[in-house]
């Protein structure tokens, strides 16, 4: 028999009308009382909080990442499944992943309707997620939505309003749910767990994203540098382009120490170093660390991560390797030659 803990967190599934709005408000009980559970499976609920995922903060999610192993503590779990808001599911997700280690299952799902929608998704979401994490192990961090099975890493909110909601749009999903069965025909490649972050004595380091468009210029970058930003992640154009201005920005910042990830804002595709010209030869010259097909979400959060990692003063290309790491590039360890 199986045994899960389902950690709720709030977003749609959790949603009750407002008089305006719909608000995440209800506890994990009454989230889980709207599904079957699979046979065979037990169930106990934590509710660590509820809110609407756009609220959600880095404290918020560091929480999150140590109740997961509290959890997990426990020999006798046998899985975990975080209901989450879609907002914002797929950097706790990702930042969750990126710190476990263990083979048992971390399951995230949601709902793009409402906890009391007559044709809500939420109790067959739950339900899925609940059989994925008792069928299901050495695969990281799930998404269980729509039937489909994804990992972590890549995965993203690719629809608004629609219930087929995540997708990673530069690869495949892992697999799917259906008539009681999952089915995982591949693995995903994952790097080695980073340590449990500690949770900061003060504030979380600043991370922020600036997105490139024409006209573009440096302001912004510059201003969140001012504003005390210890991470940054360029959102560009293209395969990773933006201006010979923005280029220096971004040397400037990586002279005092930012830790700078280059993206882009096209869909699918890696970030690849073709131009120049404040294209991403000139950015990557200029220190800015490409984050191959993850986007801007979560590689903010693989920024974030490595700023936990290796907190102030730290030395700044050790936080790059960090990053790198987290980006799941072969990098070597401190003192080490690559090979």
């Amino acid at each position: 028999m199986g045994r899960i803990v389902v950690i709720s967190t709030g977003g749609t599934i959790a949603s009750r009308w407002q008089g305006s709005g719909f608000a995440a408000e209800a506890h994990g009980r009454e989230v889980m009382a709207t599904a079957c559970v699979p046979e065979g499976v037990t169930v106990e609920v934590v509710d660590l909080f509820s809110v609407n995922s756009p609220r959600l903060t880095t404290a918020h999610q560091l929480t999150l990442v140590r109740t997961v192993h509290e959890v997990l503590a426990d020999p006798g779990v046998d899985g975990v499944v975080v209901t989450h808001g879609t907002d914002t599911l797929e950097e706790s997700a990702f930042l969750v992943d990126l710190h476990h280690g263990d083979p048992r299952p971390v399951v995230f799902t949601g709902a793009q309707l409402p906890l009391d929608a007559e044709d809500g998704d939420g109790p067959r979401n739950l339900y899925d997620a609940l059989l994925t994490a008792d069928r299901c192990r050495d695969l990281g961090v799930l998404i269980a939505f729509d039937g489909k099975v994804h990992a972590a890493r890549g995965t993203v909110k690719t629809h608004t309003l629609d219930a087929d909601a995540f997708a990673d749009p530069s690869g495949t999903r892992l697999g799917t749910i259906g008539f009681g069965k999952v089915s995982v025909p591949r693995r995903p490649e994952r790097p080695a767990p980073l340590p449990l972050p500690d949770v900061p004595a003060g504030a979380p380091p600043r991370v922020d994203m600036v997105m490139h468009h024409a006209d573009g210029d440096a302001l912004l970058l510059r201003a969140a540098v001012d504003a005390g930003a210890r991470g940054l992640v360029l959102v560009a154009t293209g395969a990773g382009n933006a201006t010979p201005e923005i280029a220096a920005a971004v040397a400037e910042a990586t002279a005092r120490g930012v830790l700078v990830a280059l993206t882009t804002r096209v869909p699918a595709g890696p970030v690849a170093q073709i131009y120049t010209h404040g294209g991403a030869v000139g950015l990557v010259a200029a220190g800015a660390v490409p984050t191959g097909t993850l986007r801007a979400g979560q590689a903010r959060i693989a920024v974030l991560a490595a700023l936990l990692a290796a907190p102030e003063p730290a030395d700044p290309a050790e936080r790059v390797r960090l990053l790198r790491h987290a980006l799941g590039e072969p990098v070597p360890a401190p003192g080490l030659a690559a090979v």
